[in-house]
């Protein structure tokens, strides 16, 4: 559990409650405006500002316990900001250098005739960022790629599976039907089916793997851009660095494995397209949400369903 939120929080409401039992009540409780007037009132309401005459001095009171609350809350909240920015810069500083803290993520970037986007990438970070500009790794659309990796992965885990269960029983080998689901289709032998599948899956990743590399058709217009120090990857990644403002568009790199490698392939305008899509879906999809609720609560209540479905009065 963190306790920090309900540190802050009695940080705060334990001088103001002080304050407010010490000064506010005894101010409000010695009064007898509700006493003199007609009114119903409890016990409580001698303890609110409602027990006090209206132009009366006793209004100083409270108009300066707002002030000393709302002061005492701003300082204890600077305060906790300050202790967890030192907390927050200590821990960057002690922990181990990781790559993405020097790297920043380039996309769009703008086609040139004459050079490539690796060489369009190193050319333009030399001359915007001299001194702080490290190298270079530009992104390969690769998803055909992944695709097969992972189909050798759930491959090579049905191997696993097989060869396991062959030798807790090696009196008979495993079999399965390669027809769909295995419900249909000629028996094979399980262990040799998937062995001969991922030697013909590994042939197959080699050569997209060189299909890649020798066409410059699969790079995509994006480079992870490392820098020599935090400070010159925090300056690219928070600033402009074009007067299109879509193109170059810089941001932090994330985590490895973090990287949703398919997205980086998504051109920018498809890329604000979908977010406005996605915004005006949320936007209706909440507001028509709302409809339903709102009349299922006005049903909360007898009224309520009598107004909607009136009842004959041999039912009342």
């Amino acid at each position: 559990m963190n306790w920090a939120p309900l540190c802050l929080a009695l940080k705060i409401f334990v001088p103001v409650a002080f304050l407010a039992f010490t000064i506010s009540v005894p101010v409000n409780w010695t009064n007898n405006t509700l006493e003199l007037s007609n009114l119903t009132y409890s016990d409580l309401d001698k303890l609110s500002i409602s027990n006090i005459p209206t132009g009366s001095c006793r209004f100083w009171t409270h108009l300066v316990m707002a002030y000393a609350f709302t002061f005492w809350t701003c300082y204890v909240l600077k305060t906790e900001y300050e202790t967890v920015a030192k907390m927050r810069l200590h821990f960057l500083a002690s922990e181990n250098r990781r790559p993405d803290q020097f790297t920043v993520l380039v996309r769009n970037v703008p086609p040139d005739p004459d050079e490539s986007v690796g060489e369009l990438v190193e050319h333009f970070f030399l001359v915007n960022h001299p001194s702080d500009y490290l190298t270079h790794q530009v992104v390969y659309n690769a998803n055909v790629l992944s695709q097969l990796v992972n189909k050798k992965k759930k491959m090579k885990n049905w191997l696993d599976y097989y060869q396991i269960k062959y030798s807790r029983n090696q009196a008979r080998k495993p079999s399965l039907k390669t027809g769909f689901l295995g419900l249909w289709g000629n028996r094979v032998d399980a262990i040799d089916h998937y062995t001969s599948e991922i030697e013909r899956l590994s042939r197959e990743i080699s050569l997209e793997r060189d299909k890649i590399v020798n066409n410059p058709k699969s790079i995509m217009p994006a480079a992870f851009v490392s820098f020599k120090t935090r400070w010159g990857a925090a300056v690219c990644a928070q600033t402009q660095q074009s007067r299109n403002p879509t193109i170059w568009l810089t941001g932090w790199a994330p985590e490895p494995r973090d990287v949703y490698w398919d997205n980086l392939a998504i051109p920018f305008v498809s890329l604000a397209l979908r977010r406005l899509v996605i915004a005006v879906a949320f936007f209706f999809l909440t507001f028509f949400f709302m409809i339903p609720i709102a009349f299922v609560q006005s049903l909360a209540n007898i009224e309520g369903i009598e107004k909607a479905l009136p009842i004959p009065e041999t039912y009342n």
